[in-house]
């Protein structure tokens, strides 16, 4: 092993003093709403990659340019940054009625009396079909908030189940960005990860399923009437289905992309604004989603040539030689990866850049350990998503609680927080499939 460098890793730190304090302090300290997210986040890389620069003394501005062009270079960075893009196109072209439309079917063929069963099984369809927690989230908290009120039902929980089963499909859908970014950098199959994960992750929603039917059994019956339309959920059902097949995600998107064009088009489902045509509507959704991309492929790009720094200066080689110290073994180097983005997701409050963090450290632990590229990344994946369900100040809860208000209900971070199963069971069975023995890895 090279020599490590531990003050190689102090623009982490500065990123961390930056994003995560100064955040801490306008959500808590002056009490500004969402004041967690007024910090930019690419102003805190920006500052972090130039502390990284004055760090390196050896190297000329030219030669650091060239480190941190080598980073952003890599093809697996370059990958990623195309499908983030393809998948802001698909969610453009289909908009959120599709997605509705499969969470009202849904309600609709099962028995009122599971209404918060269903959202959780509801919430983790949508979410793996959409890849993204937050549009889930964003989606069903006002049904969540619905049941709470016919039902007479906690509103902390029937949200809480609504968070948990979108982090189900963040950590499992093949077009979440978190599942990009852990198998792009580990360089595996999107399909391999989603069967190894599929195995961590099912076990999880099946005990919160079954907690939720305990706590909910004596609810009142619940009446929910919303319009669906069947043609609307066949974008999603073959990207559903796509996914699953192992189809190369490229093709499952451009499948989403093309289908999800016509059935809108052709249904009529696109209502222009003042002064725009059906086309031009269409293009302008693309263009929106596909705009509230850039700021995580910017994230990509600079969390690249930050870790290009870092590397290069020993940061790394220091904290893999500090993990191997305290984890040893198979087992504990695959406890060493997810405390590892799990603190690093804690300190980010994003699980997508926490996994582009780690990636590459997670990398060599997996040749030092002999771990698998495809079980170095549902670590990552698992781990990341674990700690983004739980803390107070992720997107994930700070959008439930505005979705939540808009609707006339003020809640607290902390009235969902222990309603939060499905990630405390997933930590669970993420810890029993490390820790228990089973069959030799492929």
């Amino acid at each position: 092993m090279k020599k490590g460098n531990a003050a190689a890793l102090l623009p982490i730190l500065v990123f961390l003093v930056l994003y995560l304090g100064l955040g801490l302090l306008f959500e808590y300290g002056m009490k500004i709403p969402m004041g967690f997210y007024n910090v930019p986040i690419v102003a805190a890389f920006l500052v972090a990659i130039l502390s990284a620069c004055l760090l390196d003394r050896k190297r000329t501005l030219d030669e650091k340019l060239a480190v941190m062009a080598g980073g952003v270079g890599d093809p697996n960075i370059v990958t990623m940054l195309l499908i983030f893009l393809l998948a802001g196109t698909f969610v453009g072209v289909v908009g959120r009625s599709s997605a509705q439309s499969v969470a009202y079917f849904m309600l609709s063929i099962i028995p009122p009396r599971f209404a918060v069963a269903v959202l959780f099984v509801v919430s983790c369809f949508i979410s793996t079909a959409m890849g993204t927690s937050v549009g889930t989230i964003t989606l069903l908290t006002p049904i969540a908030v619905e049941v709470a009120g016919a039902a007479a039902v906690d509103p902390g929980l029937c949200i809480a189940t609504v968070v948990g089963g979108a982090m189900f499909g963040d950590n499992l859908s093949v077009i979440s960005d978190t599942t990009i970014a852990a198998c792009n950098g580990q360089g595996c199959q999107m399909k391999d990860k989603f069967r190894g994960n599929f195995l961590i992750a099912l076990p999880a929603a099946v005990l919160t399923l079954i907690l939720i039917l305990v706590l909910t059994a004596d609810i009142a019956p619940v009446s929910l009437s919303h319009g669906y339309d069947l043609l609307l959920m066949a974008p999603y059902v073959l990207v559903l289905i796509g996914g699953i097949a192992g189809m190369n995600v490229f093709l499952v998107l451009l499948l989403g992309v093309v289908s999800g064009t016509v059935i809108m088009l052709a249904s009529g489902s696109i209502v222009p604004e003042a002064g725009q045509t059906v086309l031009s509507q269409l293009l302008r959704n693309v263009g929106t989603n596909m705009a509230g991309m850039f700021e995580t492929c910017m994230v990509a790009v600079l969390v690249a040539a930050l870790c290009a720094l870092i590397r290069t200066n020993g940061g790394f080689d220091a904290l893999l030689s500090f993990i191997k110290r305290v984890f040893r073994g198979k087992r504990g180097g695959q406890l060493g990866m997810g405390l590892m983005v799990a603190a690093m997701d804690v300190a980010t409050a994003n699980n997508t850049v926490a996994i582009v963090m780690a990636n590459p450290i997670a990398k060599e632990m997996s040749r030092d350990y002999g771990i698998t590229p495809k079980r170095t990344a549902c670590i990552l994946d698992t781990f990341s998503c674990i700690a983004q369900g739980v803390i107070p100040y992720g997107a994930q809860i700070l959008v439930a609680l505005s979705a939540a208000a808009e609707m006339d209900l003020t809640l607290s971070a902390f009235r969902i927080l222990p309603c939060l199963y499905y990630p405390m069971f997933l930590l669970l069975t993420s810890l029993a499939a490390i820790l228990l023995p089973g069959k030799k890895e492929a």
